[in-house]
């Protein structure tokens, strides 16, 4: 009895201080914005979305056939193309407002007025789309900016004020109708710079969604819930009025939203259920709403600017830009060769995703010419090897050192990016009727090695350095799961993102080059594990690389089979450090083993993030 009044008396003398916090009880407003949120979700999977999800695959067959799209972002900020008043403007371009805050009537005054692009032509640039392999396209139909770049007759934020007399949107509309490419728009739903009451600028107005992180920060409806009739205001007056334009003018195939954790759960699905009320048969990606469990979309989308690709279940889209940019800028000259491109879409292919690459027009209405070299280097490829990408599905094969592979039915296609014959491909246990390259149809000779692999002669020289395609064609396709290490050429990358997480708390990074590791190492219990298989003996150097940061340190082990390699991990002076380092030999007989990496100590606030460990066979 004394400790249940001692627990009332604590209960009671938190409760009185937590009620002194400024905005009330964090515990009662976390409460009344899960009750909030919970509502909303049970509204939806128990009667509008459950329906609207019975039409799915219908609505969404000619996006899984597409797999490979175009993402344009063009508005009045493409004119600047990332300067202002004379300097550099680092970042993203098309976040020009926001990092200079220029003011609502000055950006109006000198970039909506001033928009004239005198060679915008729609056919053109669906000309280049079509000839560069892509399938469909989605235009920023209003960016954070808020400038509707249509002449929209809600608000008065838009081109309608440019001495541009044209409108961009149902031109390209027109034109993609007239070459056969699906259609869609950019909306910023949650991010509106312009308007008094949306979220994000908090330099003309005293809003939360910015910067400055007014009103609670980045949860600012959860703390300060009585500003979010305001921001609902926005939702109800601009954001869904816009949306419902764009259906029923355009009639667009796809709608793509973006930075949906600006707005509250609950205002996001209300807008897709606008959307579902308006339009049954449009596609809409997965950043609109999406909770802890539900992806309430038709797909979901990975994270931007990719270099590698965690695991996704279902239908998922990745975005690429051909520099750091997605807005045009005239300084940022880091664009990469469209061989990254071919095989970053196979990479995703291979997994089951789509890759919408984007690219950023001038405020002029010219395609970067940067651009154009990297299309023209796609459509090459697409044109001689499209069928190897357009309506796949993910490979049943393990990964593979030589490159990807993707399936169509009762065929592979194997993405070799690392040529060199014989070709070892691991883990096919069916027997191969056909083997061919795609360009060309030259047949190939295969070669049964064991019941789980095979070999494929091939020519002295690759048909293309960046991706050459061989079809493998049988009456029905068995795979083994069990990698296979190569025992010579470029050895062997057991990334992070394809291991088996054991232990909780740890998570994917998001795939950009510098971060495509596995963080949240904080007890020795969690651990990472491969399976692999040998087909003869060898000796492999071992190597790793992860980042660390002032906050990384420990010791970790790594075990194959009898070997035990163990290995410190010391903090980072400064900002993240990415390390690459050689461990030891092991040598390993024919056979299968499991490849753990597990910390021993922990001295920091994590051991270290993961990208990959190397074996590499000894020549």
């Amino acid at each position: 009895m004394k400790k249940l009044i001692l627990s009332i008396a604590v209960s009671v003398m938190y409760f009185s201080a937590s009620a002194q916090v400024k905005g009330d009880d964090d515990g009662v407003q976390a409460q009344k914005a899960a009750d909030r949120d919970k509502t909303a979700i049970d509204n939806a999977v128990h009667g509008w979305w459950d329906a609207s999800m019975k039409d799915h695959d219908a609505r969404i067959a000619w996006w899984r056939e597409a797999r490979f799209g175009c993402f344009i972002h063009w508005g009045v900020y493409s004119v600047p193309g990332g300067e202002w008043n004379g300097k550099k403007v680092e970042g993203y371009a098309e976040h020009l407002m926001r990092k200079e805050k220029i003011s609502r009537s000055e950006y109006a005054s000198r970039l909506i007025k001033g928009f004239n692009p005198e060679h915008f032509d729609a056919d053109a640039w669906v000309r280049m789309i079509k000839a560069a392999g892509m399938r469909y396209l989605i235009i920023t139909a209003k960016h954070h900016d808020g400038v509707a770049m249509y002449p929209t007759n809600i608000g008065d934020y838009s081109i309608a004020a440019a001495p541009f007399h044209q409108d961009p949107m149902a031109a390209l509309s027109a034109a993609c109708k007239k070459y056969g490419i699906r259609f869609g728009f950019y909306y910023s739903h949650a991010f509106d710079w312009e308007h008094p009451d949306a979220p994000g600028n908090d330099w003309d107005y005293d809003n939360p969604g910015g910067d400055r992180n007014l009103h609670g920060g980045a949860t600012w409806y959860n703390v300060h819930p009585e500003l979010l009739p305001k921001a609902v205001r926005y939702v109800n007056e601009k954001a869904i009025p816009q949306i419902r334009e764009l259906l029923m003018r355009y009639h667009p195939d796809i709608l793509w939203f973006d930075t949906p954790h600006k707005l509250p759960l609950s205002e996001n699905i209300r807008i897709l259920q606008a959307i579902r009320e308006t339009d049954k048969k449009v596609v809409v990606n997965g950043r609109l709403a999406r909770s802890g469990n539900i992806s309430f979309g038709d797909y979901k989308n990975t994270a931007d600017r990719p270099a590698e690709f965690y695991p996704v279940t279902g239908d998922w889209e990745a975005i690429p830009t051909t520099n750091e940019s997605y807005g045009y800028s005239k300084t940022d000259s880091s664009h990469k060769p469209a061989s990254f491109f071919i095989r970053l879409m196979a990479k995703a292919a291979a997994r089951g995703g789509n890759l919408l690459m984007n690219i950023g027009p001038e405020g002029d209405g010219s395609i970067d010419p940067r651009d154009t070299v990297i299309l023209h280097g796609i459509g090459a490829w697409m044109q001689r090897n499209g069928e190897s990408i357009y309506g796949t599905t993910a490979s049943p094969l393990p990964p593979q050192p030589w490159g990807e592979s993707t399936r169509k039915g009762n065929k592979l296609y194997l993405h070799v990016f690392q040529w060199a014959s014989p070709l070892y491909i691991g883990g096919l246990k069916s027997k191969v009727n056909k083997a061919y390259l795609l360009a060309g149809k030259k047949v190939l000779p295969v070669t049964r090695v064991n019941d789980r692999d095979i070999t494929v002669t091939l020519p002295k020289a690759a048909p293309d350095s960046s991706n050459s395609v061989i079809v493998l064609e049988m009456d029905d396709i068995q795979a083994d799961s069990v990698r296979v290490l190569s025992s010579g050429g470029g050895g062997n990358r057991l990334l992070a993102f394809d291991g088996t997480l054991h232990g909780k708390g740890l998570q994917y990074g998001d795939g950009k080059q510098p971060a495509y590791y596995v963080f949240g190492w904080k007890n020795t219990g969690q651990y990472i594990s491969w399976k692999v298989r040998t087909t003869a003996a060898a000796t492999y150097q071992i190597g790793i690389k992860y980042a660390v940061d002032a906050n990384s340190g420990g010791t970790y082990k790594i075990r194959i089979g009898d070997n035990v390699i163990t290995g410190t991990v010391n903090p980072a002076a400064g900002k993240q450090q990415i390390i690459t380092g050689t461990l030891q030999q092991v040598s390993l007989p024919a056979g299968e083993y499991d490849i753990t990496i597990q910390p021993e100590a922990i001295k920091g606030a994590e051991l270290m993030r993961l990208f990959e460990i190397t074996i590499q066979p000894n020549s």
